[in-house]
């Protein structure tokens, strides 16, 4: 067991990560209660003794003065938890005083400082820290978690941290989270879309894909995304981890705030029209390595034998 063995909390998102990351909570010992907008989601985990509360306001309530975790899908998710609406069944409606809120999901820059001023105007503390790592670090609980954040607040949610991830960094004040999870998948799209060119190039060359991966992997080439989503290339396993709409959208996110800053990234804004043209193409809810079903119907579109 750890610290947290037995001190109540709250969870809000059921979805492809944060089930994982609820499940790893309640293996720790926390005396976890949740949220989720779809009640039947939580069905698995009230076998485990976990509290279920109707709606976001409830689960501050349940919670006082603790810590409350959220890990949903977008922006407006996150709003609609934390704002709630004009029935007054947001979070922010029955926040105590003393409690903390940590968004765990990837969520625009300005709306993060945003929410935060809310959570500050009744007395708690706000942390936003999005994870890299897909579903499997979140099951596996090897997440990497990137916190903006005051260094009380950041302190306050490590030992949470350290059951959900690998690895924390604390980045810097509220917002820096994010904008580091910006970074991260600018570094991620950018190299999926390299890798799965890469691997059609090579099989088009008349080169085993599986074998030019393997030479590559012992090179400068090599990365976590050549090992694990170009296997998923080579393999065409495209059961969603990470779905490619998501991507998506973190990228629109990430190319919103350069703008708003004055920063220009050119190689990012092709690759956004990329992904953009892979979920109109109806293949959004792919694995982010189905980037390489685009690569080779682009390149097939493009002259030569398949």
């Amino acid at each position: 067991m750890t610290g947290l063995n037995g001190v109540r909390a709250g969870f809000a998102g059921l979805g492809f990560m944060g089930k994982h990351m609820a499940c790893n909570l309640l293996k720790a010992g926390v005396d976890l209660h949740i949220y989720n907008r779809t009640r039947s989601k939580a069905a698995e985990l009230l076998d485990e003794g976990t509290g279920v509360a109707d709606t976001p306001r409830a689960l501050a309530e349940a919670i006082g003065g603790g810590v409350i975790i959220i890990c949903v899908t977008d922006t407006p998710a996150v709003e609609a938890i934390i704002r709630g609406g004009e029935d007054g069944a947001g979070l922010v409606d029955g926040l105590s005083p003393g409690a903390l809120v940590i968004d765990m999901g990837t969520t625009r820059v300005e709306s993060t400082r945003e929410l935060a001023q809310l959570v500050a105007a009744k007395g708690a503390g706000f942390v936003d820290a999005p994870v890299s790592g897909g579903e499997v670090g979140a099951r596996d609980a090897t997440l990497t978690i990137m916190a903006g954040g005051s260094d009380a607040d950041v302190g306050r949610a490590a030992p949470y941290f350290d059951i959900l991830g690998r690895a924390h960094t604390h980045i810097g004040s509220v917002g820096a989270g994010q904008v580091a999870k910006c970074a991260n998948q600018t570094i991620v799209a950018l190299t999926l879309t390299a890798v799965a060119e890469a691997l059609v190039f090579a099989r088009k060359g008349g080169a085993d894909p599986a074998k030019v991966r393997e030479a590559l992997l012992g090179g400068f080439a090599g990365s976590r995304i050549l090992e694990l989503h170009g296997q998923r290339m080579i393999d065409e396993t495209f059961e969603p981890g990470g779905r490619a709409r998501t991507q998506l959208k973190d990228l629109e996110q990430t190319l919103e705030y350069a703008r708003s800053i004055g920063v220009h990234l050119p190689l990012l804004e092709r690759d956004t029209e990329l992904w953009r043209e892979m979920v109109a193409r109806g293949w959004g809810d792919l694995d982010q390595s189905g980037i390489m079903v685009l690569a080779r119907a682009l390149s097939e579109e493009g002259g030569g034998e398949p």
